[in-house]
């Protein structure tokens, strides 16, 4: 790698597994320092385990292979107390965060039209994939805009600019993370902080990176074929991987990007320009 990130400390959440793995190592390569955080247990009313205490210390551990400094934490976005500790705890060890990738997410509950999708069905959706987005920019928003520089990166979907079916908390809480963006780059520009939302599309789960999203949704589907059938979607006729989801996101990280903000980022292989 080039060393594009020499210098700065990234905060990546949901971090234990899948895209969020694929970021802090693709980070790491490139030479930035990390706090990395994840719930790390199961969360009450999700239909599947979440990342573990072990996939995150695995995920710090590749990182460290790349000699680079590793601060792992367990935080839920859903709690802003939580929240700001991670925070307050990547201040005290790097005397700074430069960027933060909101990647903490669930894909289900889903599988319902919405009229009987429950009040705390939609609440917890809403309260993870969008609130903790919220939570956590609040809470680095103060040491970016005192050093006048830094790099929010909102991990949104294809969810986010389009429709789909049995699916509205989640496509209302993607739609919320670019909204959250688009007006969070404006609050924030005055300050020489940046915001973008990251969309990628259906990304093939990899045992490596221990990545599940795409089999969760499938099952709330109840396709059985789920590969293939995402693949029949695709204009490329291919998945998207999570490496590629993760360089899009160190550009974003990186000073190449530094006139992107406000922007929403596609890597779904043409889902969405259809």
């Amino acid at each position: 790698m080039t060393g594009r990130l020499n210098g700065k400390v990234a905060l990546v959440t949901g971090a234990a597994r899948g895209i969020g793995r694929a970021c802090a190592v693709a980070f790491a390569q490139e030479g930035a320092d990390l706090v990395l955080t994840d719930i790390a247990s199961d969360v009450d009313g999700v239909p599947y385990p979440m990342g573990s205490r072990s996939q995150l210390d695995h995920t710090a551990r590749l990182c460290r292979e790349q000699d680079v400094a590793v601060l792992t934490t367990v935080a839920d976005v859903r709690d802003m107390t939580s929240v700001r500790a991670v925070a307050a705890d990547a201040v005290d060890r790097f005397d700074r965060i430069d960027v933060l990738v909101n990647n903490a997410g669930i894909a289900a509950p889903a599988g319902k039209i919405v009229h009987r999708i429950t009040e705390d069905e939609w609440q917890l959706m809403i309260d993870v994939d969008l609130n903790g987005a919220w939570r956590m920019t609040a809470a680095v928003a103060e040491p970016m805009m005192k050093r006048r520089s830094g790099s929010i990166i909102n991990i949104a979907s294809t969810a986010g600019t389009v429709g789909y079916r049995n699916f509205a908390a989640y496509v209302a809480a993607k739609h919320g993370i670019i909204g959250l963006s688009k007006a969070s780059a404006l609050d924030y520009a005055p300050h020489g902080m940046r915001v973008n939302a990251l969309c990628p599309g259906s990304v093939r789960d990899s045992a490596e990176l221990e990545g599940r999203m795409l089999a969760e949704i499938a099952r709330a589907l109840e396709v059985a074929d789920h590969e293939n059938e995402f693949i029949r979607q695709q204009p490329t006729n291919t998945l998207v991987e999570a490496p590629d989801v993760a360089m899009a996101a160190v550009w974003l990280a990186s000073d190449e990007s530094r006139h992107a903000t406000g922007s929403v980022v596609t890597v779904d292989g043409a889902f969405s320009a259809r």
